[in-house]
């Protein structure tokens, strides 16, 4: 008898063993699909918007900014003269090794009109060299001063223009909770905000915008990433 028992207590123990491990695995496979499900719906509910950066680099208030998406993790879009590049070159070559994406905002910040697309066309030409001798890197996009832009560059240059679809006025106002609220009440997803990286005003308003953005769910990215998805 007693040999008996030993072996059906055997049996039982292997039996709740086995159990024990079918329930583990099942419990391990929805806690797996629920992770999954959750990271998918995180994915669908990010949105993507870009915060843009133009007429820099200033020497010091780039910077600053510089500063403040490293510590938040966050690309952004500089669109630079070709005069500041060649003045700051060490803040181009920042820009570049964290990741953010350098356009070219013309050499000398110059507004494209009738009689002058040859001066225009050679602007953008000699600020893409500066740039790509400062990162090794080709420059693809360009905010044409004022918005003004003629499609045969497009063509002719390979650039493409990235407009804005945000627009503060940061660059005549220094009331800060002015700026944010501003962009705030704006913003929707593939947004693209336009602020200026020359004052301090701008550099304190565009990190509290992040950061309430962020809070709202969206996710800062660059402009080519936003255009190209």
């Amino acid at each position: 008898m007693g040999a008996v028992k030993r072996i059906i207590n055997t049996r039982i123990i292997k039996t709740s063993v086995l159990l024990l491990f079918v329930f583990g695995i099942s419990i391990m496979a929805v806690m797996n699909d629920r992770m999954a499900a959750v990271a998918a719906s995180e994915i669908e509910d990010s949105k993507k918007i870009a915060i843009t950066f133009d007429d820099g680099p200033h020497p010091y208030y780039t910077e600053q900014l510089l500063d403040g998406l490293k510590e938040r993790g966050v690309k952004a879009t500089f669109f630079v003269t070709g005069m500041h590049a060649e003045q700051y070159p060490e803040v181009i070559q920042r820009m570049s090794e964290e990741g953010h994406l350098i356009g070219n905002h013309t050499y000398s910040h110059l507004q494209l009109s009738n009689g002058n697309s040859e001066v225009f066309k050679e602007e953008l030409i000699r600020t893409n060299e500066a740039i790509e001798q400062l990162t090794g890197q080709e420059v693809q996009y360009v905010r044409p001063p004022y918005g003004t832009w003629d499609k045969k560059f497009e063509k002719e240059l390979n650039m493409f223009p990235v407009l804005w679809t945000v627009d503060p006025l940061d660059w005549c106002s220094d009331n800060v909770s002015g700026i944010v609220q501003k962009v705030i009440s704006k913003v929707k997803e593939n947004a693209i905000i336009l602020m200026h990286d020359e004052y301090k005003s701008t550099v304190t308003a565009a990190l509290q915008i992040i950061d309430e953005l962020r809070e709202q769910g969206y996710e800062f990215v660059t402009v080519d990433e936003l255009l190209l998805d």
